[in-house]
């Protein structure tokens, strides 16, 4: 009767652990569909014109008449968002009695384009028919013997060379990572001020249109900016007080400063490369008291309450296999070897509230 009882409960536990396989399985099948819904949202302005409602319960009518688009198919969209938590049904009292309507939550005000804390524009740069052919071709790149990126495979050339030819995709670019530079260079101006003290002069290594450099200089007033990119990028890159825009190539060499910052740029290289530019910035700071700050995602390093974090890093290393011909996320030992080969003397990593950590290292 025991074993009888026994079988009994390990076929039900197969089946439950069958029915849970299939359930990630369809989310993993149709994953795809959150993003694009998302995207739409994002596209057509909702949380915009949301916020302009200041949390008072904006009817369907009042959207589809807003943006010119029909009540019913704007309906699933929203009822979609609403089952995800990204907006929030509520009725009111209107003439005709109970109305149901649609205000924000903290994870549509991330949605607002011109949001403080917007995550709008990195969401429609990695969703651009640009960034999305590229993963068809994942497969293709495994087996191919020259280890082709899938972009260089889809577009002809790498993300840089077709930035600069296509200014479509350079503002993309541009924009995706001023919203995410603007999320992690906050965290560090409120936690982490003391890593910028005695810093007179520093060069941001690859900092694209100057977002993250004009935060820093504007919170730490005593230091000279000078942000360091291609001349297609910084010949667009708009004033900031205290920063100069610099234009060069990091693997030719970098401008002289006390301190040097990458935030997102050396994940882009493989080691060698990481290592040649790692170099430049060695001859280009203090020996005595110069240091890199290297702003970049450590796997491994997240655990806890940055769990959910661990699992972006490894999304993004798929990115980078995407995307770039040798980039990838490093783990703690792979930073201490590129590092090391670079001439550092030694290095520490930081722990952050974000996708990134915060790598220290000195001449």
């Amino acid at each position: 009767m025991a074993e009888e009882t026994s079988g009994v409960a390990k076929l039900i536990h197969e089946r439950e652990e069958e029915s849970q396989a299939q359930e990630y399985l369809w989310n993993c099948i149709f994953g795809f569909t959150e993003t694009a819904v998302v995207k739409c949202a994002v596209e057509l302005g909702i949380s915009d014109y949301l916020e302009t409602h200041k949390q008072q319960p904006v009817s369907l009518n009042q959207l589809s008449t807003a943006f010119g688009c029909c009540a019913s198919s704007l309906y699933r969209i929203l009822r979609f968002l609403t089952n995800r938590g990204i907006f929030k049904e509520v009725s009111s009292v209107g003439d005709g009695g109970d109305v149901l309507g649609y205000v924000q939550t903290p994870i549509s005000r991330l949605l607002r384009r011109d949001g403080e804390n917007s995550m709008a524009h990195l969401l429609l740069l990695q969703n651009s028919p640009f960034m999305l052919a590229p993963w068809h071709y994942l497969t293709a790149r495994l087996l191919d013997k020259e280890n082709t990126s899938p972009f260089n495979a889809v577009h002809g050339k790498d993300a840089w060379e077709y930035a600069k030819n296509n200014s479509e995709h350079n503002k993309l670019i541009n924009d995706g990572m001023a919203c995410h530079a603007r999320m992690t260079t906050r965290v560090i101006i409120d936690n982490y001020a003391e890593i910028f003290k005695g810093i007179e002069s520093l060069v941001d290594v690859g900092g694209g249109n100057g977002t993250t450099l004009g935060m820093l200089v504007k919170a730490f007033p005593w230091i000279k900016g000078i942000n360091f990119d291609l001349p297609h990028v910084v010949s667009v890159a708009p004033h900031y007080d205290g920063v100069v825009h610099v234009e060069g190539d990091m693997f030719d060499s970098v401008p002289n400063a006390h301190a040097a910052f990458f935030m997102a740029v050396l994940h882009d290289w493989g080691d060698e490369e990481c290592i040649r530019i790692l170099k430049n910035c060695i001859k280009a700071i203090s020996k005595d008291t110069g240091k890199v700050i290297i702003v970049e995602t450590v796997l491994e390093e997240k655990m806890g309450n940055d769990k959910s974090l661990k699992d972006v890093g490894f999304m993004m290393d798929m990115v980078m296999m995407s995307h770039t011909s040798n980039g990838k996320e490093r783990s703690a030992k792979e930073w201490t070897h590129i590092l090391s080969e670079a001439g550092f003397s030694r290095h520490s990593i930081v722990n952050i509230p974000a996708i990134e950590c915060i790598i220290l290292a000195y001449p």
